[in-house]
């Protein structure tokens, strides 16, 4: 087998080197702005950090106070020392002033002219007098339109459009062009002029690999238009690889569209590989095995990836093992394996080069040699505005380039620049080791290789599954990645298992023993209402203190085991549920009508509350010493309060009612656990988990029947001397009534664990990023059709993006599929019940009279749907602007500036969350200062707290301060307890 030896890879490195006579690129020449922009962010991360989120927000801004403000905020801070050039004298200047409109216009010039070397216009009839240059000088070109996810069909049609008009232009336009045999033709024939890059995430808006057949189908429509016009007219098309979330989904795409009897023998058509992807060699193996079958090649982009900070980060937040090389030596070897393994098939697979790393470059011309292929056989790719000198090396070469140039509008094309700007200023980036740091020769051609002593590759990622978040050791449950085909295979198999166990009984527990009753709880699909998921039997009052009296009888022995062995038994629950997560999730898909991802999640949170108290009364357990006196300890120690009613919701009927069941258990408290009637099956499958774990009998008690009879009872009776409560203000509120009443015999003051509503609003800041705001307000408005506590039911806007915004969500929330949850592709399902329903349509009619429906979606005939539903003019006094909903219906409120906006987010009687979409600092801090809510979110959804990481719980009438999944939950299910010994004995005490 041919290989490139590394003397042939010095010799063409060299080559490279001495061609480009020591130029160095323009985006790292001093006598620039940029340039000079550019040294400061090498040598100052905290710089670089404040320039690129400026560079970032920057589009947003409106006038030359904004962009003074802006810039006042980002470098002018007192606990900053940046230079007197980045600073623009505006430390000490109002952002009105005339020095500061100079500064604003100064730096205004500058940004929009490094963006213009990046991004030669906004569509293709602007760039192409560029492209003319490039092709008159030797140099291809593929053109790329800006921008990535749209959140809307609207946005994704014009997009559609847009690209229709590039191929338009290019075909129009290119076509008296001079004739270029070296970028026109191959030894395997004509080399299209024409080559447009499309990204297929802009396509299609409800793109989204846990629905995956539905997207391929939903991008191929969007595609089939673009590849019939380049088939007819000669063109290139290629599909760009985006986040790893979107791989499988791109190549699947892919080779579905090709393999259409339309496209079998379309030749002109490629791929992206990203080689820092661990995954991407047996990707390639499987796409060149699939090319073999065709009657026509296809070509491979290879590159190194653009996403790589991106896709670490979400990786480790969600618990997932990293898809990419966390070292630049494994991206540079994976580089080259994957080069010869697609020159290896050069007759099924076009290689393209895309690098700006001479030893990638000089290895693939060098491995070209070894297999005695024609330069023209190979193609090199760069990006427009970078590594000018290493072009016109390659070209000089004899071979052809093609630089990769973007188009577009300055919002999107800020993200580009940025990634751009990331990569250039990295310090692994081989054009920094390069032209900044000046290398030599011989280190910038090594070998890649591990260093020595260098730790061992970690092919999978898998050690970031179990770091640990803190010192007991707990981490959260992580998420299904329905990105992969195992665990939406996984999923789709628990939903039609649980389907073929629908309508089965589940008898009360009481003291680990069933018991049946005579009345149920019928339980139904809310989706298809005749449709019976189960029957929980329907405790009576005898029953009800059946369970009391087992709860009492089983306290001392429950005590005695300890907190330890207590714990286990926490530990065991939570493996139990692990092990029947996917099964736990689709009974909940079918009881209360909830989409893959929020079932999933809700089994998570499950774990993680069984997880992480165990962990905390472990560290509770511990008596704590008060103080070093001599002659005296003090301690500080905890003990159990007695009986514990839990009285849980629907809305999440595993997770809260498991959280609060646990808590009370493992603090030494025995518990009766009454679920909601509307999803007493999933805590039925609870209770299995619980009984699967072997706890003593009487230790927790399962506890179905109505809420106005059963629940009312175990809140009244003088034996429970705990209640945890999650539900709406008004029963709260009644229950903390109810509660303070002392009945005969009751000997403690009862502790009422009470967490009840919100009326939770998200700020978007004029200088939001609209993208994310829409997304986040979407999902944290309309998750579970609104059916959270912590649902945003208000979103207020500054009235300078205010028309955007509007229209954008609008047509976001037309986009969203509504359907059956038991569909992956379902994002709204059925509310809860009938009572739900009407609840909510009323409110919706209000709304109607209190201001301007702007959509209600419409919904199936059969089934609890209410569409998602946006209403604007509403007054921050009016009842849709101050009552709980629990259903998916978002009033827009328009605020004049920001201090506005805050007082309509607090001016109403709940505060459990919030969330703030704004890229002004000064903004951000007033946020966290006074935006009154239990739970703040800063430039995210508002929903979806974690264990630990986000304590749950608010104030005023959302509840009484309690931080569930934080570290001072478990001390409201405890008394606490102080004990002072005197240890001096006759003049001598104990040495500490």
């Amino acid at each position: 087998m041919a290989r490139a030896s590394e003397k042939d890879i010095a010799r063409l490195g060299k080559e490279v080197f001495q061609r480009m006579k020591g130029e160095t690129p323009s985006v790292f020449r001093k006598d620039y702005w940029s340039g000079k922009m550019m040294e400061w962010s090498m040598k100052d991360e905290a710089f670089k950090i404040e320039m690129f989120r400026f560079v970032d927000v920057f589009p947003t801004l409106k006038d030359h106070v904004q962009v003074a403000e802006h810039l006042q905020e980002y470098f002018c801070r007192d606990d900053q020392d940046f230079p007197a050039m980045f600073q623009w004298g505006l430390g000490r200047v109002k952002p009105d002033s005339m020095i500061a409109k100079m500064a604003a216009d100064q730096i205004t010039k500058q940004i929009v002219g490094m963006a213009q070397r990046f991004i030669p216009g906004t569509n293709a009839a602007e760039s192409m007098p560029t492209l003319r240059t490039m092709w008159d000088s030797g140099m291809a070109f593929t053109l790329d339109l800006l921008g990535e996810a749209t959140v809307s069909e609207s946005e994704a049609r014009v997009y559609l459009e847009r690209y229709n008009e590039i191929l338009d232009t290019l075909i129009s336009d290119t076509a008296n062009w001079p004739e270029k045999p070296l970028l026109q033709r191959s030894p395997y024939g004509v080399v299209p002029r024409v080559n447009v890059s499309v990204k297929i995430s802009s396509l299609f808006s409800q793109i989204d690999p846990i629905d995956f057949a539905g997207s391929v189908d939903g991008v191929k429509e969007r595609l089939r238009p673009l590849f019939r016009k380049a088939k007819q007219s000669g063109a290139f098309i290629n599909l760009d690889l985006e986040q790893y979330k979107y791989k499988d989904l791109t190549y699947a795409i892919f080779m579905s569209l090709l393999e259409e009897p339309e496209f079998a023998d379309f030749a002109h058509a490629g791929i992206v590989a990203q080689a820092y992807l661990k995954d991407c060699e047996a990707d390639l193996k499987e796409l060149v095995k699939w090319a073999k079958k065709r009657k026509a090649p296809v070509t491979v982009r290879l590159v190194k990836g653009a996403y790589w900070d991106y896709e670490t980060i979400h990786s480790e937040q969600e618990g997932w093992p990293i898809p990419v090389f966390t070292q630049k030596w494994e991206t540079d070897a994976s580089y080259e394996r994957c080069t010869e393994l697609l020159l290896d098939h050069h007759k099924y697979v076009r290689a393209a080069i895309g690098s700006h790393n001479v030893r990638s470059i000089a290895h693939a011309m060098a491995y070209a040699e070894a297999l005695k292929l024609d330069k023209g056989a190979l193609e090199f790719q760069m990006l427009y505005g970078m590594a000018e000198p290493m072009k016109a090396a390659v070209i000089a070469m004899g071979y052809r380039l093609r630089d990769y140039v973007p188009i577009g509008e300055m919002i999107p094309g800020m993200a580009y620049l940025v990634r751009r700007l990331l990569e250039n200023t990295s310090n692994e980036s081989w054009l920094r080791m390069s032209f900044v740091e000046g290398a030599s020769v011989e280190k910038l051609l090594a070998t890649p290789a591990a260093p020595p002593n260098a730790p061992k590759t970690d092919r999978t990622g898998a050690g970031h599954l179990y770091k640990s978040l803190t010192d007991h050791g707990f981490r959260n449950e992580p998420l299904r990645d329905f990105a992969h085909a195992k665990d939406r295979a996984e999923m789709a198999r628990a939903v039609e298992n649980v389907r073929g166990q629908l309508g089965k009984r589940y008898p009360l527990v009481i003291a680990n023993k069933p018991v049946n009753t005579a009345e149920t709880i019928k339980s139904h699909n809310p989706a298809a209402p005749t449709q019976l998921v189960g029957e929980a039997a329907a405790a009576t009052r005898a029953d009800a203190q059946a369970a009391i009296d087992a709860a009492k009888a089983a306290r001392k022995g429950w005590v005695a085991l300890g907190p330890e062995k207590r714990a286990k038994y926490l530990l065991a629950i939570a493996a139990e549920l692990r092990r029947r997560r996917d099964e736990l999730s689709a009974w909940m898909v079918w009881e209360v009508g909830k989409t893959w991802r929020e079932a999933d999640a809700d089994t998570c949170e499950a774990i993680d509350f069984c997880e992480y108290y165990a962990r905390e009364m472990i560290r509770l357990a511990k008596p704590q010493r008060l103080g070093r006196v001599p002659g005296e300890l003090n301690l500080l120690m905890y003990q159990a309060r007695g009986v514990a009613a839990v009285i849980a919701p629907w809305n999440f009927p595993l997770a809260i009612i498991a959280g609060m069941t646990v808590a009370a258990a493992v603090t030494g408290n025995t518990v009766i656990m009454k679920p909601a009637e509307q999803s007493s099956v999933i805590a039925a499958k609870l209770m299995e988990c619980i009984t699967a774990a072997g706890l003593p009998p009487g230790v927790i008690n399962f506890l179905p029947g109505q809420g106005h009879d059963i629940g009312k009872y175990l809140v009244e009776s003088p034996d429970i001397q705990v209640i945890a409560f999650t539900g709406s203000m008004e029963v709260g509120l009644e229950i903390l009534r109810t509660a303070g009443n002392v009945q005969s015999g009751q000997h403690d003051v009862k502790k009422v664990v009470c967490e009840m509503g919100g009326k939770n609003a998200i700020i978007v800041d004029a200088d939001a990023d609209l993208d994310e705001a829409i997304q986040g307000v979407i999902h944290s408005a309309f998750g579970f059709q609104g059916q959270k506590c912590s649902a945003c039911s208000r979103v207020i806007v500054l009235d300078s993006c205010y028309d955007e915004f509007r229209d954008r969500l609008v047509e976001a929330t037309r986009s969203l599929m509504i359907g059956a949850p038991h569909d992956p592709a379902t994002r709204i399902g059925p509310v809860v019940d009938a009572d739900a329903k009407q609840k909510i349509e009323r409110y919706i009619a209000l709304g109607q009279q209190e201001g301007r429906l702007l959509i209600q979606r419409e919904v199936p005939d059969t089934g609890y749907f209410v569409g998602p539903t946006v209403i604007e003019h509403i007054a921050p006094t009016d009842r849709l602007a101050q009552e709980e909903i629990f259903g998916p219906v978002l009033a827009i409120l328009k605020a004049a500036d920001f201090t506005q906006a805050l007082a309509i987010a607090n001016a109403t009687p709940f505060a459990l969350t919030g969330g703030v979409y704004s890229r002004s600092p000064s903004n951000l801090e007033r946020a966290r200062a006074e935006f009154n809510v239990g739970n703040l979110y800063l430039n995210r959804g508002i929903t979806g707290a974690l264990v630990y990481r986000n304590p749950f719980g608010g104030f005023k009438m959302s509840g009484v301060g309690t931080k569930a999944g934080g570290p001072d939950y478990l001390l409201h299910f405890m008394e606490p307890r102080a004990i002072t010994e005197n240890t001096m004995r006759r003049g001598f005490a104990p040495v500490d």
